[in-house]
This record gives structure tokens, sequence and C-alpha cells, in this order.
């Protein structure tokens, strides 16, 4: 009789290098300062500094993030997930380093006025 613990498993295309346990999802309001940022591959590459989000729309403008390189803004459709104990992007961290700084001052949003209420009161769809 073989026994299977004694044989390795062979690597298979869908194998990771290592997963990051970051708890459950959780809304992107709901993630704290100093929550670790982790890139493409799993690695943890800093931390939320803040979430710029627009109020009026309800939706995520990106994150303001601390790395050894300094401040970075990610931009929404580079978050992958928000979740309790990290959020994860869907760029390498050399992408992370070459993103720009945060705007100065507050960001200035301004709401899409070809969707929602306001496309639908200003007639356009």
């Amino acid at each position: 009789m073989r026994s299977l613990a004694a044989e390795p498993i062979p690597a298979g295309p869908y194998d990771f290098a290592e997963m990051v346990d970051d708890g459950e999802a959780i809304h992107y309001t709901a993630v704290p300062r100093g929550t670790p940022v982790y890139d493409s591959d799993g690695a943890e590459i800093g931390t939320v500094d803040r979430v710029l989000d627009n109020y009026r729309e309800n939706i995520l403008d990106g994150f303001v993030i601390r790395t050894r390189g300094g401040l970075r803004f990610v931009d929404a459709p580079e978050v992958g997930r928000t979740a309790e104990r990290g959020v994860t992007l869907t760029i390498t961290s050399e992408e992370v380093e070459s993103l720009p700084p945060p705007p100065q001052g507050s960001a200035a949003l301004r709401p899409n006025l070809r969707s929602g209420r306001l496309g639908r009161l200003f007639g356009r769809r």
C-alpha cells in the first residue's frame, strides 16, 4: 500500500507562491489607516494612508498608500480586493513605485453627469 503523504505533490498551473490571509472581504470605506497593502504577487508593499472616494456617487476613487518610496496614489481599477486585514492590488510592486504621488490637498472629485440621477436630471444616459 502506497502512502500519499510520502510523495511530493507536483506543481500545477494554478499553484500560488503564497496566499495572503487577509480575512473576509469588506467595503472599501471600512478599510482603516495602517492596513497592509499587497501587490498582485502577494508581497506586502506598504500600508493604507487614506481612502479617496466620491461620496455623492458612492464610488471608490482610489487609495493613498505609504510605501518605502513615499506616498503613492492607487486608482480604483488597480484595487483587486479590500478585506479585514489587507488590500490586494492587481499590479506589481514595480508598477506601484512608478505611480504618481497623491494630489495635494483634498481630492477634487466631480460628479459623473452621464450616469445615475444626475444623468437623468440632465437628460443624458
